[in-house]
């Protein structure tokens, strides 16, 4: 396992741990105090934790090497687990509306005390710094999965907040609120998932990562080169693939229009940051 897989795996342990701490203290008190609201966030953490637990996993298999069955090695199985945590979300949401709309019909008063606001507010300055951790690491080392899970964190923030202003509501004597934050809730979560899911699909269809124009100007400028075409890319950001044809002049031997090509792959791989593979194919100009 290399660096950055490991340096993924590391980062998903941490926040696994912090993630089930904050879900204990928000469950258990939501639970003594019958507040759906907070009783739903809390469950929302133990999906944060199930996402890691799937995300561990995920890195796991796709830091295995490349064999006979799978060339290109099992990178995409990071992207792919991304998609299972969004799936987890939905679920997740399905689960807080059934609660909220059973709410709705048969009324129960939660009790909130000072103890309520100090719970809501811990665990929310733990996800503060759980998300932007898992974050900046995520674009740091181009990880769509701890992008997509520092998002569900995020989410976790928002509905954290909304309980806390459903806390204040309650004890105004609006006990209805309870209910509607908790579908206020539901409904972040399922806009996360779909956040989640529209950018990881960019990489599971292979959408195109680098703009044509900017490969066609590097290649053009390298000495040899006539036109350039059939130019395409897929990948990640620091795991780029480039397929392209150029052509050179007839003139040249095998020899010549070789270093010529890899003139070209020199000149895209210092221009472009993150290139992971160029293939050039080689035509003869007429």
């Amino acid at each position: 396992m290399n660096e950055y897989y490991r340096t993924v795996r590391r980062v998903l342990i941490i926040i696994l741990v912090l993630n089930i701490a904050v879900a204990l203290a928000k469950v258990l008190y939501g639970w003594y105090s019958n507040s759906l609201s907070m009783l739903t966030d809390g469950f929302h953490s133990f999906f944060d934790g199930a996402s890691n637990v799937v995300g561990i996993v995920g890195i796991t298999l796709a830091a295995r090497p490349a064999d006979e069955e799978h060339q290109y090695g099992h990178w995409k199985i990071e992207t792919f687990s991304s998609i299972i945590i969004a799936v987890l979300l939905f679920l997740v949401c399905l689960e807080i509306v059934q609660s909220a709309v059973g709410r709705f019909f048969n009324p129960s008063p939660p009790e909130i005390t000072t103890i309520s606001f100090l719970v809501m507010g811990i665990t929310i300055l733990i996800n503060i710094g759980v998300s932007w951790y898992e974050y900046r690491k995520g674009r740091e080392i181009d990880s769509k999965i701890l992008v997509a899970d520092s998002m569900h964190t995020r989410s976790d923030i928002y509905a954290s907040i909304a309980v806390i202003i459903g806390f204040f509501a309650i004890n105004a004597g609006y006990v209805f609120v309870d209910p509607i934050i908790a579908l206020a809730i539901a409904a972040l979560i399922a806009k996360t998932g779909i956040d989640i899911i529209r950018e990881s699909s960019e990489v599971l269809l292979d959408k195109s990562t680098i703009n044509i124009e900017t490969i066609e100007n590097i290649v053009k400028s390298v000495p040899g080169v006539c036109e350039s075409h059939s130019i395409r890319t897929r990948g990640k950001k620091s795991q780029k693939y480039i397929d392209l044809h150029i052509t050179v002049d007839s003139s040249f031997s095998i020899e010549e229009a070789h270093e010529i090509g890899d003139n070209v792959e020199v000149k895209l791989r210092k221009s472009i940051p993150g290139i992971k593979e160029v293939l050039i194919h080689i035509e003869p100009e007429e």
